[in-house]
C-alpha cells in the first residue's frame, strides 16, 4: 500500500492506542492498542507500531501526517507523561515516522474535537437542562488522571482551551468528604481533584472510608472497587463509588461555572463508562448543582456521559483534518 495515510494516537497513562486514518477522514482503517506498563521506554511502542503497520498491513511507506493526543502538557519539545514513565522528544519521534507534519496535543484537546463530532447515540443525558449552542461546552474524564478541557464558538467554528484543572485543590462540601480529606492529607502535602477522581483516587477513598470504618483495606486495584460497588457486595466499596460521583459532580459544575458552559458539560474518560448505570442514578447532578446562590443557573445547564471508546482517536484525526484547511 503506497497511497497517503495518516497515524493518529491517544496515549494516556495505562493504555496507548493507535489508528491509521485516511486523508481528510475520522473513521480509522487499522487499529493498534498497547498496555504501558508493557514497555519501559516510549519508542519501543513505537518501533513496534511501525514494524507491525509494516509487516501486517504492508504500510512500507511513512506516514504523511501524525497527530498524537497525549495525557500531559504538550507544547514543550520534551513532553513527559504525567502519570506514566514515558517520555519522548517532538524531534526523534518526527525522525523516527519519517513524517511530513507531527502535531502533539493534549488527550483533553482530542476529546473536545471528538465531542464536535458525537452524534445523540453516544451520549447519556444526565438531568435537566437545555444546550445553548452560542455558549462554550466543558469537558472532563477520569483515567489514569483527570483531565479536563472547553470548547469555546467563534465565527471560525470553535476554539480549545485546554488545562490542567485536574491538579485544582480539593474543596469537600460534605462531612465524609471532609474526613477522607483529612485522610489523604497523611499521604500527601496537598489534595487535588485527581487525587480522588481517578483510577488511584478510587483506591484512595476507599483506603480512607475503610479506616473510617474501622475496617481492614482488602482492595488493591480499581477494578475491584467498581465491581463490587456494581455487584452492591461491598458497603465500603459502594461509598467510594457514591463519594467519586458525588466529587465528580461538583467539578462538573466547577467547570460549568468557570467557562460560563451553557453548551453543556460533557463527562468523558475511561472509567464512568464501566459504571453507567450507577453513574446516573449517583448523586451526580445534584452536586453539579449544589452552588448555593448559582444552583438556578446550573439547572439549564446539560450533562452528558459521552461513553464512545475512540473518542481521542476521532478528535486527533479532527485535528489533522482542520490543520488541513
Amino acid at each position: 500500500m503506497t497511497m497517503p495515510w495518516n497515524l493518529v494516537a491517544d496515549i494516556g497513562g495505562t493504555n496507548a492506542r493507535f489508528s491509521v486514518v485516511n486523508h481528510g477522514e475520522l473513521c480509522d482503517s487499522i487499529d493498534l492498542h498497547y498496555s504501558v506498563e508493557d514497555y519501559s521506554e516510549f519508542y519501543q511502542v513505537i518501533e513496534l507500531v511501525i514494524d507491525q503497520l509494516r509487516e501486517f498491513y504492508g504500510l512500507a511507506n511513512a506516514p504523511d501526517q501524525v497527530c498524537f493526543a497525549v495525557a500531559c502538557p504538550a507544547d514543550s519539545e520534551q513532553i513527559t507523561f504525567s502519570n506514566s514513565h514515558w517520555e519522548f522528544f517532538r524531534k526523534d519521534l518526527k525522525r523516527k515516522f519519517n513524517c511530513s507534519e507531527l502535531h502533539i496535543i493534549n488527550d483533553f484537546e482530542a476529546l473536545a474535537h471528538g465531542v464536535t463530532e458525537l452524534s445523540s447515540k453516544d451520549l447519556l443525558s444526565i438531568g435537566n437542562g437545555s444546550e445553548n449552542p452560542h455558549k462554550p461546552k466543558a469537558i472532563l474524564g477520569a483515567g489514569t488522571g483527570l483531565g479536563v478541557s472547553a470548547l469555546v464558538p467563534n465565527r471560525r467554528g470553535y476554539e480549545i482551551i485546554t488545562g490542567e484543572g485536574g491538579h485544582a485543590d480539593f474543596a469537600p462540601v460534605t462531612d465524609l468528604q471532609i474526613e477522607v480529606l483529612r485522610h489523604l492529607l497523611g499521604s500527601y502535602r496537598r489534595v487535588s481533584f485527581e487525587r480522588l477522581l481517578s483510577g488511584k483516587g478510587l483506591l484512595n477513598i476507599y483506603a480512607a472510608i475503610s479506616e473510617l470504618n474501622g475496617v481492614c483495606n482488602s482492595l488493591d486495584q480499581p477494578s475491584q472497587v467498581v465491581g463490587n460497588a456494581v455487584e452492591g457486595s461491598d458497603q465500603i466499596a459502594i461509598q467510594t463509588l457514591e463519594l467519586f460521583c458525588e466529587v465528580m459532580g461538583s467539578m462538573a459544575g466547577n467547570l460549568a461555572l468557570t467557562y460560563g458552559a451553557g453548551g453543556g458539560v460533557y463527562v468523558a474518560g475511561g472509567i464512568v463508562p464501566r459504571f453507567e448505570q450507577f453513574f446516573i442514578n449517583s448523586r451526580f447532578r445534584h452536586f453539579f448543582e449544589n452552588k448555593g446562590r448559582f444552583s438556578e443557573y446550573l439547572k439549564s445547564i446539560p450533562t452528558y456521559l459521552a461513553s464512545r471508546p475512540d473518542l481521542g482517536l476521532i478528535g486527533a484525526a479532527k485535528s489533522l483534518i482542520l490543520n488541513q484547511g
